[in-house]
């Protein structure tokens, strides 16, 4: 028996980390299972979510069409940013949970970018000077 096997586990790792992050968001076993499926099969964007659990801050590598995805968490922090509203931020405003969309959307808008690209550029629909 060859005792050289070297086993990165570093997926794993990654894996674990991801759930317990979507547990502590309050995200159903559907919906993570859901992202983990179409971020583990795009580099790209895996890339984005392991630099996010070692470093916990976002190292925009990935652009999709001019968008990156600092774009797309300020997009989620402004789609629930209720301060102004309401006075209080409920529990789907927290940063976390903010990184989570912002990178299902990325996913999403790598197989449809102009239907993502629309949404980000109309904004939230309010009136404008």
């Amino acid at each position: 028996m060859n005792s050289n096997i070297i086993i990165a586990t570093s997926k794993i790792k990654t894996c674990e980390r991801f759930y317990e992050l979507c547990d502590y968001c309050g995200y159903e076993r559907e919906w993570a299972d859901s992202l983990w499926g179409d971020v583990v099969t795009d580099g790209e964007i895996y890339g984005e979510l392991e630099y996010y659990m070692a470093c916990h801050s976002i190292r925009d590598s990935v652009r999709i069409s001019g968008y990156s995805l600092t774009d797309l968490y300020v997009f989620q922090m402004d789609k629930y940013n209720l301060i102004r509203e309401i006075g209080k931020n409920p529990p789907e405003c927290n940063k976390e949970r903010m990184v989570l969309n912002a990178l299902r959307m990325m996913a999403d808008m790598k197989k449809d970018p102009a239907e993502y690209v629309k949404r980000l550029e109309e904004g939230r629909g309010e009136d404008r000077l």
